[in-house]
């Protein structure tokens, strides 16, 4: 057996593995394994896969970054007042320098944060960030961002990765990365190691190399991801979703090493065009009537998991409760025995039988939901034929979590500028309305009224909130949160 296998398999067989164990001794980085395609850690624009925005955000802060739990905390930025009306927020920055050894200043830091606002420009990114009317330099380090509506998250959203900021061509840390091919696992990416604080501009911190430790990040796919955990050559894999959960059963992955994420977010599928049995808004509903999802739910075996109809996650900050789930009081056969009669309808007209090309990802978990929708729709006289994501459909899956738990981030996701499908032009009129309107009350109201434009368009039919999970060697330096966001650098420090 190769050293580096019989090492590692000796420190899997020895005690439950941590990450503070054989891993995370100083000569061996904590293994950090990204689902995704192999390579995706490099790659940029404005849309990064999981472990590209990994990479980024440990290489490329932010004024405000995420800590273990999903909390913001100090980045470039060390501290920060909001005003009493909600509608600046402004920032002191720390007294440190950019790579290259040049002072931050609040000039510098701007020029760098317009930039990563600007690429997120026809984004549904760029959309959420779309309160924010003016970003000021003001003296030495301080710099202001101005709105033109109360945004609550704003400090939720200036953390997401993608606000990074880079000077120079170079991000300002926390961590710096080289690239580090993996033979012994038949992987590539990237070795990260923390950037001591004197290099940064910061006060220099007492035996700093013995309070951290080196990470790989790699991406690979679910199988080999899960394969690598259960031989022990993973501390922590991350970025896990319905289409691979059923793969930890299969591969017997404990229980005990399952971290689910309670994220909130949009799960269901996205109908994307108006023609042919489509393009009446009630055979879409006649569709979203026939799925059974707590069956659905039930075929998964994850506890917690809850179902709805609604377009938005009901229970957000911003809702208020007038939008029930639909066909309230109605059992699933007699919601069937409605849509069976709008299918039939549509072949006695002379149409003919309908099958819907539905894009699923490959995955035994979109297995799954194949088979429940294929037995769904063919109760009520309609049959599903699979498609790959990229190819022509009919119905697409979105699965996706939420930046921040309020109804304007569902409302830009399915909106006509970023939905990738059909969509409701009176539905975006009043979202527009409710942005603008400096009352909370009326802002809600106006969001329900959308709601219920979207609902009866039916140009999205849910199914609940997505599933994230992850596999974890140890708790230390990872939490679940609600966010989903793992961040690399808390995995850095030694456990004391």
């Amino acid at each position: 057996m190769p050293p580096l296998r019989l090492l590692l398999t000796l420190c899997a067989l020895a005690l439950p593995a941590t990450l503070s164990g054989c891993f995370g001794s100083d000569d061996r980085p904590v293994e950090v394994l990204a689902i995704g395609d192999p390579g995706s850690t490099f790659v940029g624009g404005a849309q990064l896969p999981l472990a590209a925005q990994l990479l980024r955000a440990a290489t490329t802060e932010g004024l405000v970054a995420f800590d273990e739990q999903g909390r913001v905390v100090p980045a470039l930025a060390d501290r920060w007042i909001v005003t009493d009306d909600g509608m600046s927020y402004i920032f002191r920055l720390r007294d440190g320098t950019w790579p290259d050894g040049t002072p931050i200043n609040a000039e510098s830091a701007r020029a760098a944060l317009m930039q990563a606002i600007r690429a997120q420009s026809g984004q549904p990114f760029g959309a959420d960030l779309g309160a924010i009317e003016e970003v000021r330099a003001m003296a030495g380090r301080v710099i202001e961002i101005r709105l033109r509506q109360q945004m609550p998250d704003m400090l939720q959203l200036l953390a997401q990765p993608e606000l990074g900021v880079v000077y120079a061509g170079r991000g300002a840390g926390p961590m710096k990365a080289s690239r580090a091919a993996d033979k012994e696992r038949k992987l590539s990416g990237v070795l990260l190691r923390t950037i001591p604080p004197e290099d940064r501009g910061l006060p220099q911190q007492e035996n700093w190399s013995k309070l951290v430790r080196p990470l790989r990040l790699s991406a690979t796919p679910a199988a080999r991801a899960i394969e690598l955990f259960n031989l022990g050559l993973a501390d922590l894999v991350l970025g896990g979703g319905f289409a691979d959960f059923p793969r930890l059963d299969l591969a017997g992955v404990g229980r005990g090493s399952i971290r689910l994420d309670p994220v909130t977010g949009l799960f269901g599928l996205a109908v994307v065009h108006d023609n042919g049995f489509l393009g009446k808004p009630e055979n879409r509903e006649a569709i979203a009537m026939a799925i059974d999802r707590d069956a659905l739910i039930a075929m998964f075996n994850i506890g917690g998991w809850t179902a709805t109809t609604r377009v938005i996650a009901p229970g957000l900050e911003g809702d208020n409760g007038t939008i029930p789930e639909r066909w309230l009081g109605r059992t699933i056969d007699e919601r069937r025995a409605v849509a069976s009669a709008r299918v039939a309808q549509w072949k006695v007209a002379g149409h003919g039988p309908v099958t819907l090309r539905v894009a699923l990802p490959a995955g035994p978990g979109a297995d799954l939901l194949l088979e429940r929708l294929g037995s769904d729709l063919k109760a009520i006289g309609l049959s599903v034929q699979r498609v790959a994501p990229g190819a022509d459909a009919d119905l697409r899956l979105i699965d996706r979590m939420a930046r921040y738990d309020r109804p304007a981030w569902f409302f830009n996701q399915l909106s006509c500028a970023n939905a990738r499908g059909l969509c409701s032009v009176a539905a975006d009129k009043l979202v527009a309305e409710a942005q603008a309107e400096p009352s909370l009350v009326k802002r809600a109201d106006l969001f329900a009224q959308a709601e219920a434009q979207l609902t009866m368009a039916n140009t999205y039919i849910p199914f609940g909130v997505p599933i994230r999970w992850s596999l974890v060697s140890s708790a230390s330096g990872f939490a679940a949160n609600r966010w989903g966001v793992h961040p690399l650098m808390p995995l850095a420090f030694i456990p004391k």
